[in-house]
């Protein structure tokens, strides 16, 4: 077979909420287009919660090959610039080997990375994160938000003082180089491949769908092991300000192994974070993801309606690209 042109290979998005079934629309989808699927989930990145973070099981990660996923240790704080660099060495790699990269996740801010490009904000060393981890452990995320505040106020206005992992970030560039985030998010970001090479498409279920398939899902994550998941994180004796600990169920579950709330309390906080995550996640892809095909229900739910999404989308990929399908 004569070798295709790497920009005639496109770069597919599948984006949706938690619990919309986009990881089972990527593995059909890879199945018919020689595809690789990549983790564009910020939780699905750590290895020591694979239940709670909803990461394909290993007979799903069998079907089609899966990069990404349990990469990180749930003490490394992962963040989108360490996930940019990897994700588009896989999607290099992918179509030089002519495979289609498939990139799945609910992560708004890994996605609006790799479709515009990053502000050129650099990178703050170990040193600087670590002062400012003291600074979060001996006076508090309120003291952290005041220097932001004094600082930044442009910046400070559009966090909410309870948003751990931004506040942190926004501190940490301004102790580092003595520019507040505000000004290197106004610097112009270089997008790191043209626009028309991306195939987006996005799980859209209505909001009632959506709840209950968020319920049950919460239900077999305890049924599979998810406070077993938790129970192991505790002697690891992580800060709760790591993206690991801060997964939907850990400070729930980690609440009642500390006898704070009973084990049916838990479990209903769970879902109820769960749904709540879920609509700031629909709320932002309305208003920030343009997608090329929309599903208006979750993927999963309906095996004819599936198979017929399925068949659209490699009919107008194969169209707009010229793409091989199986």
């Amino acid at each position: 077979m004569s070798r295709i042109k790497i920009n005639s290979i496109p770069i597919i998005i599948i984006a949706g909420p938690t619990a919309s079934g986009k990881s089972g629309l990527g593995i059909e989808l890879a199945k018919r287009l020689n595809g690789v699927i990549l983790n564009a989930d910020s939780m699905q990145v750590y290895k020591e919660i694979p239940i709670l973070a909803a990461t394909p099981n290993s007979e799903e990660q069998a079907q089609v090959p899966h990069k990404l996923y349990g990469i990180y240790n749930a003490s490394n704080r992962g963040n989108v610039m360490d996930w940019l660099t990897l994700c588009r060495q896989e999607i290099d790699t992918a179509r030089l080997q002519n495979q289609t990269p498939i990139i799945v996740g609910g992560t708004g801010m890994y996605l609006d990375g790799l479709i515009n490009g990053l502000s050129p904000i650099p990178e703050t060393p170990q040193a600087i994160r670590d002062k400012v981890d003291k600074i979060l452990h001996e006076q508090g995320l309120s003291h952290l938000y005041e220097i932001i505040q004094t600082t930044d106020p442009q910046t400070a206005q559009k966090l909410s003082p309870n948003d751990n992992t931004r506040i942190r970030r926004a501190v940490e560039i301004w102790l580092d180089t003595h520019k507040p985030l505000s000004y290197w998010h106004n610097i112009p970001s270089k997008p790191f491949y043209p626009a028309q090479e991306f195939f987006k498409i996005y799980i859209k279920p209505p909001r009632s769908e959506l709840d209950k398939r968020a319920r049950i899902r919460f239900d077999k994550m305890m049924e599979a092991g998810a406070l077993e998941e938790v129970k192991k994180l505790l002697p690891l004796h992580l800060s709760d300000s790591l993206p690991a600990m801060r997964a939907l169920g850990v400070q729930e579950l980690k609440a009642y192994l500390e006898n704070h709330i009973t084990l049916e309390e838990a479990i209903e906080l769970g879902k109820l974070h769960t749904r709540q995550y879920a609509k700031r996640q629909s709320t932002w892809f309305n208003n920030r993801f343009n997608a090329d095909s929309v599903y208006e229900e979750c993927f999963g739910a309906n095996q004819k309606k599936d198979d017929f999404f399925v068949d659209e989308l490699v009919d107008k990929l194969q169209k707009r690209y010229k793409i091989l399908a199986k």
